[in-house]
């Protein structure tokens, strides 16, 4: 779904939580939806929050929360479920799991993360089409046994960040990149050239796009960082980084 759709979306969610005193919820985003929503000015005034079933959760719906709800949200349960497929004499990839959820006609939008880990795989997806998901029976060549699961089963992948401290003349897209990837800046505007390089979730084709403090550069085939701090500078007038290198 494009980001309009999305935005056109979340604005009626919380014209009509607004209007009705109810808690009103999205499909699962991915992080670039979830960052339009984050950014967008016709929505600072509502009371939105984001969940994915776990802390870690990569897709998460937006929740729109009425004035009498407090801040902690929804019950959880109520809007996201877990199941556990175990599959037997193999292990299924990722792309499996989804080529099975798809096959099922179910919409990428109802399902959040897929956790794989060996033989066994944990999905999180909305209440209504749960009942779907439990009659997997088949992923990719192996078959699998499939049950429904506690959000509280769910295993816990804990964020792993490596610290780079860096400096920049000035805090371009380019410049920043190479610090965070150690990359040179000649291969690095060879990534952006080859459209490898994100900046907040999306494509970035100009190596001298600004980046802020708070920002997450991607780089296909060596992960995401986000940009911490910027501030400071040397006594040769460069500019002090300060990132996080997602592991």
């Amino acid at each position: 779904m494009e980001h309009e759709e999305i935005l056109k979306r979340a604005l009626d969610l919380a014209r009509r939580c607004e209007g009705r005193g109810v808690t009103t919820n999205t499909g699962f985003l991915t992080p670039a939806e979830r960052y339009a929503l984050e950014h967008e000015p016709a929505l600072r005034s509502a009371r939105m929050v984001f969940h994915g079933g776990f802390p870690e959760a990569e897709r998460t719906m937006a929740f729109f929360l009425p004035e009498w709800m407090e801040e902690d949200g929804p019950e959880l349960a109520e809007h996201i479920c877990a199941l556990r497929l175990k599959a037997f004499f193999g292990e299924p990839g990722h792309r499996d799991y989804m080529g099975a959820i798809l096959g099922m006609g179910v919409g990428r939008e109802w399902v959040g993360d897929i956790l794989v880990e060996g033989s066994e795989a944990f999905i999180l997806c909305q209440p209504s089409v749960l009942r779907h998901l439990l009659g997997i029976e088949k992923v990719g060549r192996y078959g699998v046994k499939a049950e429904q699961i506690a959000l509280g089963e769910i295993p816990r992948r804990g964020k792993h960040t490596e610290e780079r401290r860096f400096t920049v003349m000035s805090p371009r897209l380019d410049a920043v990149a190479a610090g965070l990837f150690h990359l040179s800046r000649t291969e690095c505007a060879r990534q952006i050239a080859l459209g490898a390089l994100s900046l907040n979730y999306a494509e970035c084709l100009k190596p001298d796009a600004p980046v802020r403090e708070g920002d997450v550069i991607s780089l296909h085939g060596a992960g995401k960082g986000r940009v911490a701090e910027i501030g400071g500078s040397s006594r040769k007038g460069r500019l002090f980084v300060t990132a996080e290198l997602y592991r």
